[in-house]
């Protein structure tokens, strides 16, 4: 299915021909009807001579309601410019010509309305000025049809006209995900939280489970309705109403999107290539405080020119978006832009979630170039380049793409040796340089740490990933990968380079001798009189030969070990351990009889409840 949009200065006839056309009447707001003037979007569908259905959505022309002219007009593939044949090419319209131009709406026709109200030669000479002003943009070739709603003169051809364009586009193309831009969201007693919009890619089906972005709620399918009838499923380029349960309609907005689950990340920062256009009123300078339109949402934003300071009207550069609140966009969005009361431009998104660019620069314009010129490789891989350790969804989500896109654009990248697979099941992945800087990072690390610390087996596991900057899956992922290179050793607890092996000195070890010594006088109650240096606790801690329960509280493994099991026993069939009882049997102090039994619930072998303990 295909959507036709309306375009046009306000009061040429807009509304009229659309009833005209389908019986409908698009104007849904009482007032609308008032004041003669659509305000809000409006509504209808045709099924053309050929059978064919079609989705139409009227959009306002008056100056003030320029806004909502944008969100209507996203999601079109056909443009109605309507040019009433009394007054000619108007402010509005051209307005309007230029952003279906910046949109890229390439196929439309120029419908001159009131055709009763004009003899020939007027309508001759006002059709040569539209014309005139078409030159340069989108619809430069589109065909001109007079008709009046009045007497229905012309209706036929618009509508045999109509039909012609309609059968000559592609049939839509859907990548995966869903995509559906909320132009409403509303309730409807007994039903719930109702949206619409046009589904720009995917397909929707009852009982699909959904997210709404930016907010990252959920909600559920409940029922699809394309043109007052209910439907199971909708494919894209689809104009259609979802009823959605397990949400209020008013956690959603205009603005908002409806798609598939964890796939979309959301954007404040995106790269562009950006056209003012010629009308212009001034140039779009750097730091530049716009209006930024993409789908059908609307957010302050920032431009940032990336190569000289400015860019005339007339004249495309490079530029970074920054929104003042996340927007989901994917790649190859078009979008456009104001400020104050006046359009100045658009383009086309190349990289959502963007990284900050250095301006005037001559790498960042040679990646600018790149991602805008090349293969779907290139793209990934500089995104990668921003986000690395990240798995195929994570790539997906910032570059607006499908996950059999980036699959397969990561296939052809390790082939070309760019990229590094990392973790057992080869889930995370980094580019080449990006792996080779970690490594190097990471044995950096721990040769610093064991020239600090030489009696120490290694560094915390978690004090490694703080170094490293990790999260968790990310980390467990590259040190797998780290240690089936030898680049790294771990154990449970600590982390170090292979070739590491503590060694005391000989007064180390006399003294460590002497340690073990004191503390085996009494192996239930360990001496704490002389504590030995920290760093050969650690070491003697690591090797085995001692366990610290408390800060001064030290024993011999294997006096702890007795303890810890005779301890359980006690406990054995739900019995009641009590400190009195251990006391009894190992004939120690409270003092050590409580650490022990603290350190036993640390590790989660007994658990306390009141003064008693169990084991669990």
């Amino acid at each position: 299915m295909f959507v036709v949009g309306t375009a046009g200065h306000v009061d040429h006839g807009k509304s009229t021909l659309i009833q005209a056309l389908t019986g409908i009447d698009p104007d849904r707001l009482r007032e609308e009807k008032n004041r003669g003037m659509t305000i809000e979007l409006g509504f209808a569908w045709l099924e053309l001579p050929s059978g064919a259905q079609i989705s139409i959505v009227d959009v306002p022309g008056h100056e003030r309601f320029i806004k909502n002219m944008l969100m209507g007009a996203g999601g079109v593939d056909v443009a109605l410019l309507i040019v009433a044949a009394d007054e000619g090419v108007m402010p509005q319209t051209r307005e309007h010509m230029a952003i279906l131009d910046l949109l890229g709406i390439e196929t439309g026709i120029v419908v001159m309305t009131k055709k009763d109200l004009v003899d020939q030669d007027w309508l001759d000479l006002i059709t040569l000025d539209v014309q005139e002003a078409l030159e340069g943009t989108s619809l430069e070739d589109a065909e001109v049809v007079a008709v009046s709603a009045e007497n229905g003169e012309g209706l036929d051809e618009l509508r045999s006209t109509l039909d012609k364009l309609i059968s000559e586009l592609p049939a839509h193309q859907s990548t995966g995900n869903p995509r559906l831009p909320v132009d409403r969201s509303f309730t409807i007693s007994g039903f719930g939280a109702v949206v619409t919009g046009t589904l720009a890619d995917g397909s929707l089906k009852t009982g699909q489970e959904v997210e709404i972005l930016p907010s990252g709620l959920k909600a559920r399918v409940r029922s699809l309705q394309v043109h007052e009838e209910s439907v199971d499923q909708v494919g894209p380029g689809t104009r259609l109403a979802v009823n959605l349960s397990g949400i209020d309609h008013s956690d959603i907005e205009r603005g908002d999107l409806v798609t598939s689950l964890n796939w979309l990340q959301t954007s404040t920062a995106f790269d562009a290539i950006f056209r003012v256009i010629p009308d212009a009123p001034r140039p779009v300078r750097h730091n530049h405080k716009v209006t930024l339109f993409a789908g059908t949402r609307e957010v302050p934003a920032t431009i940032r020119v990336l190569q000289g300071d400015e860019i005339v009207p007339g004249s495309s550069g490079w530029v970074q978006l920054r929104t003042q609140a996340k927007i989901p966009v994917v790649r190859g969005d078009s979008f456009v832009v104001r400020d104050t009361e006046n359009t100045l431009g658009g383009g086309q998104v190349l990289e959502p979630n963007a990284p900050r660019r250095k301006r005037n620069d001559a790498e960042t314009i040679s990646v600018l170039e790149t991602i805008a010129s090349g293969s779907s490789e290139d793209v990934i891989f500089n995104a990668l380049t921003g986000v690395e350790p990240a798995t195929v969804a994570q790539l997906a989500g910032v570059t607006g793409t499908n996950n059999a896109e980036v699959e397969a654009a990561i296939s052809t990248l390790e082939s070309q040796g760019r990229i590094t697979l990392l973790g057992d099941d080869s889930s995370y992945i980094m580019s080449t340089g990006g792996w080779q800087n970690l490594t190097n990072s990471a044995s950096s690390t721990l040769s610093s740490f064991h020239k600090a610390y030489p009696l120490r087996q290694g560094m915390p596991l978690q004090d490694f990933r703080g170094q490293l900057k990790l999260k968790t899956a990310a980390f467990t992922a590259v040190t797998h990968s780290l240690k089936s290179e030898d680049v790294i050793s771990t154990n449970e607890a600590t982390v170090g380079v292979p070739s590491h092996q503590p060694v005391l000195s000989s007064a180390q070890e006399s003294e460590a001798v002497g340690f073990l010594n004191l503390i085996s006088t009494d192996r239930y109650s360990p001496s704490t009189e002389k504590p030995v240096d920290i760093e050969i606790l650690q070491f003697l801690t690591e090797r085995g030969d001692v366990v610290r329960i408390s800060g001064d509280i030290v024993y011999p493994t294997d006096a702890y070990e007795e303890m810890e099991s005779k301890i359980l026993a006690t406990g054995a069939d739900g019995q009641e351990i009590s400190i009195t009882s251990v006391r009894e049997i190992f004939g120690t102090s409270r003092k050590y009889t409580l650490a022990v039994l603290e350190h036993m619930d640390s590790k989660g072998l007994t658990r306390r409840a009141g003064d008693a303990r169990f084991v669990r």
